[in-house]
Formats: C-alpha cells, structure tokens, sequence
C-alpha cells in the first residue's frame, strides 16, 4: 500500500498480465487475445500487482469500448466487476448476471452506493471494480465522483484504462493512490484521458469537477 497520492506511472512498452490461476482464466487470454488480433488491438503497460483495485474505463462513448475493455482484461487476465442493481442478480437468469461480474448493489432503501462497494471490498481478498467515470457513453459535462469516493473509502488504488481508437491500444498508464482532494487527483486522472481519441469525439469531454 502506497502513501496517499502517491502517483505511479506504469512502463507501456510491456504488457505483462497477472499469473494463471486457472485453466478456465488461460483459456478466456487465449481467446481474448485472438478476439483483439482480429480487431487490430492491442494492450499497453503491465497489469498493476494489487489485488483490490478500482478502474477507471474510458473515454466511454460507444458499446464497442465495453466489449474491447473486456477483452482486453481478459488478454491481463484479470477479472473485471462491475456495479449493477441486485434485481438484475436474482430470477431464473440471476446466476449468469452473477457470473458475468456483477456486484448486486440494493437501491431499493437508497442505500449509500459507496458504503456497500465498501464492505464488498473488504469482504474479500481479489476485486478488480472497473468504473466509467462518465457513467454513461452519451455526452455529458462533468464525470460522476462515485469511482473516486468509492476508492477513498475501501482504502484502494485507481488505475486508469485508457481506450485509443487512433492507435486502436487499451493501455494502463498509471495509478493512483488518492489523496482525498477529489480536484486534484481528478485533474491527474483527467490528463491521462485528454490524448485519447475516442470512438465518438463529439462525444467526450473533459471539464473538470
């Protein structure tokens, strides 16, 4: 664990992913991989060694960024999961939400969203919570704070995921260890998105808080 805002910034002319800790997870890299070939994509910097890590995704402007940051993942062999309402987790079809990686979060009693992704981190040891600031792939004027105070609370690390539609690459550039000046650290974050083309550029902006 790193101090408080600390910065690291990642070596994007490796692209090591985690170890293999199942036949399942090698098989999903393989298959990832050939899925990105075919897309002409490709990965960029190592994946980070902590455990329990919150991902920024972005620029998010089209479904496709979704399916390649998935990929993507798959070729780091990490696991991504991702925040969805617990009604979508139960019914006949429940376990292959569940499956898919999503964390139930209750919004029925207006439950703070950023508590309970608290307690599911320290309810256990691997948790990889990918996040799209934005919040959503239409245009909007400022990214949803909800990545950052759900990392502040859990005690974990941001790392960014960039997705460059120019030069068709996936990369890890940095993470950081928030600091708790949401500004600040949003003005970091913020400056490893700007370069990035995104599928729809009319589409991202970057206006500060």
């Amino acid at each position: 664990m790193a101090a408080p805002g600390t910065l690291i910034v990642h070596d994007l002319t490796t692209a090591r992913p985690r170890p293999a800790h199942s036949i399942g997870m090698a098989v999903w890299h393989v298959l990832c991989r050939l899925f990105m070939a075919a897309g002409g994509w490709k990965i960029a910097g190592d994946w980070p060694p902590d455990a329990k890590v919150v991902i920024t995704a972005g620029p998010h402007t089209s479904n496709w960024d979704g399916i390649w940051m998935i990929a993507a993942a798959g070729m780091w062999r990490a696991r991504l999961r991702y925040m969805g309402k617990k009604s979508l987790t139960t019914g006949p079809f429940g376990f292959v939400v569940r499956w898919s990686g999503c964390v139930p979060i209750d919004r029925s009693q207006k439950n703070d969203v950023v508590a309970a992704m608290k307690a599911n981190f320290a309810a256990t040891d691997d948790l990889v919570l990918v996040v799209p600031p934005e919040g959503t792939r239409d245009r909007v004027e400022k990214w949803k704070s909800g990545f950052y105070h759900i990392a502040v609370g859990a005690g974990v690390p941001i790392t960014f995921a960039v997705m460059d539609y120019a030069t068709r690459t996936v990369s890890l550039p940095a993470t950081l260890w928030p600091s708790g000046d949401y500004a600040a650290d949003l003005a970091i974050i913020q400056s490893y998105y700007a370069p990035a083309t995104p599928k729809f550029p009319e589409k991202f902006v970057l206006t500060g808080q």
